[in-house]
């Protein structure tokens, strides 16, 4: 059994997000959460120019990076979160990455994911200030289960969802900043649902509670059903792993694949 906490958490006022962060995986831990998701967005706020993102991106071992790690290993839980990543070895003048990160209890980074979908759509274009990562989230195996990552538009892309259930995941983590508008909030909730069903796993969407967002989180099971969702600041639910492999022994759809008809 896994309890899971989802952070629906803003930019703080007063800008101090290590700090903002601190009081919820505080909270969290308190309620028994051994795992707490941070939204998309989380490391500065949205609206920045190209070049005060790149200017503020740090390395997967700068001090933001390893102020979340000392948290998780200060609370003995683990943390997915999002961050602006330069890119490695000082490439100047590229624009940073996207990139998601999940730490153990000890602090220790055990897994990342470049964003690869750059959300250029309505008006907003992720690709004049960001660089798409160029390759998919490696699974992590973790005490409770495998966990797979994706960062807000990439949700709209089953094929990811897919890969990473395929690799081995039975738990799918979207950070988010999902934009508000017509029909996002029935695409985001859609969407969630719709890769925990086809994918019979766990699916977990942590959105941004600014104002621009739709500020909606969820939790879905592998049969679809939403465990905890809604516009709380802290979401906690138990989840069950053995979910997942009911699901699967009971509608057998990896076995019932045909890949050699869909290249």
């Amino acid at each position: 059994m896994l309890t899971l906490a989802v952070a629906q958490s803003g930019y703080p006022d007063n800008g101090d997000v290590l700090l903002q962060v601190e009081s919820y995986v505080a909270r969290a831990a308190d309620k028994g959460a051994q795992l707490v998701v941070f939204p998309e967005n989380l490391m500065h706020p949205h609206e920045l120019t190209p070049t005060q993102v790149a200017d503020l991106a740090e390395p997967l071992d700068g001090p933001f990076a390893q102020g979340m790690c000392d948290i998780a290993r200060e609370h003995g839980v683990w943390i997915a979160f999002t961050m602006n990543e330069s890119h490695p070895g000082g490439a100047a003048g590229r624009p940073p990455y996207n990139t998601a990160v999940l730490s153990d209890a000890d602090g220790k980074i055990c897994g990342s994911y470049r964003k690869c979908h750059l959300y250029d759509a309505h008006g907003v274009y992720e690709s004049e200030r960001l660089s798409p990562g160029g390759e998919l989230c490696k699974p992590v195996r973790t005490p409770f289960c495998t966990v797979g990552m994706g960062i807000c538009y990439d949700l709209r892309f089953p094929e990811l969802a897919r890969t990473l259930a395929l690799g081995g995941c039975d738990l799918l983590l979207f950070p988010a900043a999902w934009h508000d508008g017509p029909n996002k909030l029935v695409h985001w909730k859609t969407l969630l649902r719709a890769r925990a069903i086809e994918n019979e796993c766990f699916v977990v969407g942590a959105c941004h509670a600014g104002s621009r967002y739709v500020n909606e989180s969820f939790v879905f099971d592998p049969l679809g059903n939403e465990l905890v969702g809604g516009h709380d600041e802290l979401l906690v639910c138990d989840i069950d792993m053995h979910a997942v492999h009911a699901a699967r022994d009971a509608m057998p759809v990896f076995s019932h694949r045909r890949p050699e008809l869909y290249r």
